[in-house]
């Protein structure tokens, strides 16, 4: 793919017309955060919040004016793999502008306090970044925490 596309091996979620880029190995939790921000969702500044399927396993990235928007391949557009279930449908938004990268780490790898600033380059633009241990209960709490509000600065 070119310079201006990439697709890579991720889960994508939305909330608010922003999506969060869950990046991992294979079994580091990517799909099973994604349902949980999507089925679960959180409390926050009084609203619950939930977020919506954007693409599971594979993101196709595109540059788009000065941001990147993340699309599902067309032959696994609304669907997530829900381990002991299988391939299931599920409701989905077609695009959204990247706002967030959440890398998943074992838990010890998670900064108590992380470095503000901290990004993940991609396609020569660079991603806010947060680390979190996939398996935690709060987990998915965190990411949309994060994609509600943005992370803190400096």
């Amino acid at each position: 793919m070119s310079q201006s596309r990439s697709q890579i091996h991720a889960t994508a979620i939305a909330l608010d017309g922003r999506a969060a880029l869950l990046i991992g190995p294979p079994g580091s939790g990517k799909s099973d955060l994604a349902l949980r921000c999507i089925l679960q969702g959180a409390w926050i500044d009084g609203r619950h919040c939930l977020a919506t399927l954007l693409a599971d396993d594979q993101v196709i990235v595109d540059r788009s004016g000065g941001g990147l928007v993340a699309r599902a391949p067309d032959t696994i557009a609304g669907r997530i793999e829900v381990r002991g279930l299988g391939i299931i449908d599920m409701p989905s938004v077609p695009a959204a502008e990247i706002g967030l990268a959440v890398e998943l780490v074992a838990p010890v790898a998670v900064d108590r306090f992380p470095e503000a600033g901290s990004t993940w380059p991609l396609l020569g633009a660079a991603v806010p970044l947060l680390r979190v241990s996939a398996f935690e209960a709060s987990a998915h709490l965190k990411v949309l925490l994060a994609l509600a509000r943005g992370l803190p600065s400096a």
